[in-house]
């Protein structure tokens, strides 16, 4: 689809799964059929936050996915510390560059050797900018197999503005819709119960509204700090609200 059909689309998705599904294609159009997008909002100096909480997005295969972010690879990739300091696009040709300079270290080496093996060494980075010290979003595009960095650099210099606004647009997009990871969803009771909470009631109150005990409201707080993985109700009503999980339309 030409530009104005793909935002038109991005612009009307109702879910993430919907989104990916288009940006997914949109981009194989263009030679990038194997995506990884990244997005974290606990960033600090020294580390990204809990992986558990990043915002994951792929259709590379699982074995992939879970080496390079559930065992810490991403941490010691040349473009994601690229990323993490930068705004915008660059060619994959860099990590050349990188490894040419004097000895590589072994963790850059290990993330090198994985990528090798599965086939990810043609590609393109977008670092999206980032509105909060604490945040950071990156899509890590590779090419088709078969495809030279030549031969992708050459589509990136004949469309990368429109791909750069493509991915852009569908990061934005993504930053507003619900995101649950994995094991930290909400039912319906816990969300409701937080939602009162971040509407500044009292658990007297909200047990009166939802025609419930106390005591029964303070377990649902309970599982709902559990859920998210947090100690503090106030904690639980900021992560649940990051990850768009409060004030949510039903289906």
């Amino acid at each position: 689809m030409n530009l104005r059909e793909y935002l038109k689309v991005i612009s009307y998705s109702k879910s993430l799964e919907e989104l990916w599904a288009v940006h997914s294609e949109q981009m194989a159009s263009y030679g990038f059929d194997r995506l990884l997008y990244g997005y974290t909002r606990y960033r600090t100096e020294h580390s990204l936050g809990d992986p558990e909480d990043f915002v994951v997005l792929s259709n590379h295969d699982p074995d992939y996915v879970s080496g390079f972010i559930h065992s810490g690879l991403y941490f010691h990739a040349p473009l994601m510390n690229w990323a993490l300091e930068n705004e915008g696009a660059i060619s994959w040709r860099a990590i050349a560059g990188a490894l040419s300079n004097g000895p590589p270290k072994p963790e850059m080496m290990r993330v090198h050797e994985f990528n090798q093996k599965h086939d990810v060494t043609v590609g393109y980075t977008v670092a999206f900018t980032s509105l909060s010290a604490r945040s950071k979003g990156a899509i890590s595009m590779a090419a088709e197999r078969g495809i030279t960095q030549d031969q992708i650099d050459a589509v990136w210099d004949e469309h990368g503005e429109d791909i750069l606004l493509m991915n852009n647009v569908a990061h934005l997009k993504i930053l507003t819709m619900p995101y649950v990871p994995p094991n930290r969803g909400l039912t319906k009771r816990q969300r409701e119960a937080l939602e009162w909470v971040g509407d500044g009631k009292t658990t007297q109150d909200i047990a009166m509204l939802m025609g419930l005990t106390t005591a029964t409201v303070e377990k649902h707080l309970r599982l709902a700090r559990e859920a998210l993985a947090v100690e503090t109700t106030a904690q639980a009503v900021l992560k649940a609200a990051l990850h768009n999980q409060m004030f949510v339309m039903e289906a």
